[in-house]
């Protein structure tokens, strides 16, 4: 137990009248489970609790906000809608320890009551109530808090500070429907008894500076590059006794940006690296796994990131998504890192090795007759060039992928780069993998002329080809000469970009797996998937991108935007093609 005196009062703390102090015995007890950073820091704090005469404990201000929380909010998100908040332990640990340790030093110099915690971070997956618990706290903190205070939601841009901001205006409806103490206008959200305003603040806002906030809250920080809102932020509670920073975010993918070194300031205060008189004043609460082994070897320790799973987050949906993670290379980049926090590079490899090099040929004579879809990756007229026809079989389920390369004379210099990077252009030349074009650019009119080749002497008539909408022209025009136009829709652009593609490269990754895809085992093509990354966005969607600009990807990112065709129209080659 702890002991503090105020006047003749003597408060004794135990984990009857502390959530903190709960939450931590359920932790040791086995009925709660945290990872290591998270436990660490309530170690940190019970210890300071306990021991450190900085510092003295009080709960009257984190009481009176979570008693309006659970006495005044009703939730806003369907299936819980209209319902009255009913906080978890963790909430109440959290809410607690941030208002509720206070300077004992600034107290006695300024006879005042200061909070020691100016600011915290709150590191929680995806589907965890984050938004919903700090739109409630700020609804407290509006109703409760100082007169004439500001309050702001903010994030990286308007669309995601509106989350937050229309879910506390929504709370604020629900417990105030005829607007009789409070009211919401274009630009805030205004208390009329006490002057106290909730407005928005992006990366978009004008007027940045010279605002005086006493509460903020920055959603999704992960986006962020710099720290240009957050500094304004707290350079606009210089002035306040009392303010509170809370920023509430999953993982991302950003690299250095501005919640990597949030996150080092965290980690380096849980350590006890860090015991500098900023660091005192900054609360980390991070809900993290203590390996990514575990997630896929233990669903038990899932709650380490997840503390509503099975209460709010339905771990059925959870275990979805890791059977996703295990079979999609995107879907694992995103689902480690907004549902388990476990930072991912949003580069990464997107096959394995395994996954292409199988042993699957054709003999082109076999296809003869059959229609094709097809598409072009133009590029430069400079580099690597790629077409690719794609043929299926009467009650066959594999597809037969047909490629030519086309490459400029100047790129068969052994000094080139792409030499350096694995490319082996004389020898795939050689070979009959790759058409070399005199001088030092490609006459894109030898792309169209190859499809116009496969029908001449293989038989195999293109019914759809896609192209990139790069140096295009002097292909489409070859391609009208040959009947194949833009006007009657035999050719069309596919956009290069992650949210055409996506479904199109999951479906690829799958069928190289199922072994569904017969390219011939061509060389160029293992070397282009070898290259190949992802790059994962926050819409959980993936696109095909090189590291470097030697390692070529054209064959990837042709198999892909070919497999969008495919997708568009593989209701028209079954009818063409025929079979069962």
């Amino acid at each position: 137990m702890a002991e503090i005196t105020e006047g003749s009062i003597v408060m004794i703390w135990t984990p009857d009248n502390s959530a903190l102090l709960r939450y931590k015995a359920e932790i040791d007890c086995g009925k709660i489970l945290v990872g290591q950073e998270l436990y660490q820091e309530l170690e940190n704090l019970v210890d300071d609790l306990f021991h450190n005469d900085e510092y003295y404990y009080d709960t009257s201000a984190a009481n009176l906000r979570m008693d309006f929380m659970q006495g005044c909010i009703r939730l806003t998100k369907s299936p819980f809608y209209g319902k009255p908040m009913v906080l978890m332990d963790w909430q109440k640990a959290f809410i607690e320890a941030l208002y509720s340790f206070k300077m004992s030093r600034e107290l006695k110099d300024h006879g005042k009551v200061i909070d020691r915690f100016k600011k915290a971070l709150l590191l929680i997956a995806r589907k965890n109530t984050k938004s919903e618990t700090c739109s409630a706290l700020a609804n407290a903190e509006f109703i409760c808090g100082n007169e004439g205070s500001d309050l702001v939601c903010s994030s990286n841009d308007d669309a995601q500070a509106s989350i937050v901001y229309d879910a506390i205006d929504l709370m604020r409806q629900l417990y105030d429907p005829d607007s009789v103490d409070t009211k919401r206008n274009q630009r805030y959200i205004l208390n009329r008894s006490t002057n106290t305003k909730i407005f928005k603040l992006s990366d978009r806002t004008r007027n940045k500076e010279g605002r005086n906030i006493d509460f903020a809250i920055l959603d999704e920080s992960h986006e962020m590059q710099t720290n240009v809102i957050a500094k304004s932020i707290e350079q606009s509670q210089s002035l306040k006794e009392n303010p509170k920073f809370i920023e509430i975010t999953t993982e991302g993918f950003v690299i250095d940006g501005f919640l990597d070194d949030e996150l080092r300031k965290a980690r380096a205060i849980i350590s006890g690296e860090d015991d500098s008189i900023s660091a005192a004043r900054f609360l980390p609460w991070l809900y993290t796994q203590d390996s990514e082994q575990e997630i896929f070897q233990n669903p038990a320790s899932w709650v380490k990131s997840n503390p509503t799973l099975g209460i709010i987050k339905r771990l059925d949906y959870l275990q979805e998504q890791v059977d996703l993670a295990k079979k999609s290379k995107a879907d694992r980049i995103f689902v480690l890192s907004k549902d388990f926090n476990i930072k991912q590079n949003s580069v990464e490899s997107w096959l394995n090795i395994e996954d292409y090099d199988y042993p699957a040929t054709y003999d082109l004579e076999d296809l003869r007759g059959s229609y094709c879809l097809g598409h072009v990756d133009l590029a430069e007229t400079t580099d690597l060039c790629c077409c690719k026809a794609l043929v299926m079989k009467p009650n066959d389920p594999v597809k037969y992928i047909i490629t030519m390369y086309f490459i400029p004379q100047s790129k068969l210099d052994p000094e080139n780069d792409d030499r350096k990077a694995g490319a082996k252009y004389m020898e795939w030349a050689k070979s009959g993998f790759i058409t070399v074009c005199e001088g030092n650019d490609i006459d894109l009119t030898l792309c169209a002329d190859w499809f116009y080749t496969l029908l001449k002497k293989h038989g195999i008539t293109l019914y759809k080809c896609g192209y990139d909408q790069r140096f295009a022209r002097d292909w489409l025009n070859r391609m009208d000469e040959y009947g194949w136009t833009k006007q009657y829709g035999d050719v069309e652009m596919v956009l290069q970009d992650a949210r055409t593609l996506n479904n199109a490269l999951l479906l690829v990754e799958a069928d190289l797996k199922a072994r569904l895809i017969n390219y011939g085992e061509n060389p160029v093509d293992k070397w282009c998937f070898s290259n190949s990354c992802l790059k994962v966005n926050d819409l959980r969607q993936a696109l095909c991108i090189k590291t470097e600009n030697a390692k070529k990807i054209d064959g990837s990112v042709t198999l892909i935007s070919l497999y969008e065709m495919y997708r568009r129209y593989r209701s028209d080659m079954r009818k063409l093609i025929g079979g069962g």
